[in-house]
């Protein structure tokens, strides 16, 4: 058995450990507040807007999106992984590295080349893949207009011909307990007739369809970006408070088991020293 000495660094450590993930904990949950009440605002306005250009989208004869609905023949993937810049947070960063590599499989055979935003991501992936942008200042300045930059970023190098086929990676929120992974194609737009009828009728439109959805597509690219990006951000917070939560409570069972150790260690010297002394005793008295 351990002596007390040990056993004590241990509980000290543990307690150390214990107001570290605590700690993290409530900072987590300051934060999860902020961004889910921010992505839970956005999402209505972000999935209106991508009807909408769906709908118009069906209502249009030809190629009217030009570059940005551009079908080609896949050679070249770019698959934008949406990880974090921190650890500790469960299997937040490595479900989307894990779905990074099931896409690497599917279009085998196909050059894949990663576009990372964020650094944990970037670190493992850079292994195995090759990670031509690495992005980690967004989630210090998470605001539409930087969003909008990587947007036009990723969106030139589709129009620019470096790509044939964009996927957006990502940890979508769903509650403080549950993220759920998602894949987006990002470019080529695919127009997609909308599955209610009700949807589409007899509009008049100002000043053209044509001029509106060839100014909704970038906008509609923007907010597809900016709203993963703010999904991650909030299901990372998610995630991280509920791993710091169950790290607390396990260092708490461990501590409350090294103090039982403790004392049953303690009380056993405590006995060894009294059966010392009563020995003694009697062979003094013998």
């Amino acid at each position: 058995m351990a002596n007390l000495k040990e056993i004590r660094n241990r509980i000290t450590s543990v307690q150390s450990t214990m107001q570290i993930t605590s700690a993290m904990k409530m900072v987590s949950a300051a934060k999860l507040k902020k961004a889910q009440d921010a992505i839970t605002a956005m999402r209505p306005y972000a999935e209106k807007l991508t009807e909408l250009l769906q709908n118009l989208s069906a209502t249009i004869e030809g190629d009217l999106g030009g570059a940005f609905t551009e079908q080609r023949e896949v050679k070249k993937v770019l698959i934008v992984a949406i990880t974090s810049n921190r650890g500790l947070c469960g299997a937040f960063n490595s479900n989307v590295i894990k779905q990074v590599k099931n896409l690497q499989e599917i279009y085998a055979g196909k050059e894949v080349e990663v576009y990372a935003i964020g650094k944990k991501g970037a670190d493992v992936l850079k292994k195995t893949m090759t990670v031509n942008t690495v992005e980690t200042g967004i989630f210090d300045q998470l605001t539409f207009e930087h969003a909008a930059k990587l947007a036009n970023e990723i969106a030139d190098k589709f129009t620019s011909g470096n790509y044939d086929k964009i996927e957006l990676v990502y940890n979508q929120f769903k509650n403080a307990a549950t993220q759920i992974i998602k894949t987006e194609q990002f470019l080529p737009l695919v127009a997609q007739a909308t599955v209610n009828s009700n949807a589409t009728g007899d509009y008049i439109y100002e000043p053209s369809k044509e001029e509106i959805i060839l100014t909704l597509i970038p906008k509609a690219l923007k907010t597809q970006l900016f709203k993963a990006i703010r999904d991650s951000f909030a299901a990372e917070h998610g995630a991280r408070m509920t791993a710091m939560h169950k790290a607390t409570d396990n260092a708490t069972a461990l501590r409350n088991q090294l103090k039982l150790t403790y004392n049953k260690a303690r009380q056993a010297a405590i006995t060894g020293e009294i059966l010392e002394i009563v020995g003694g005793a009697e062979a003094l008295n013998g």
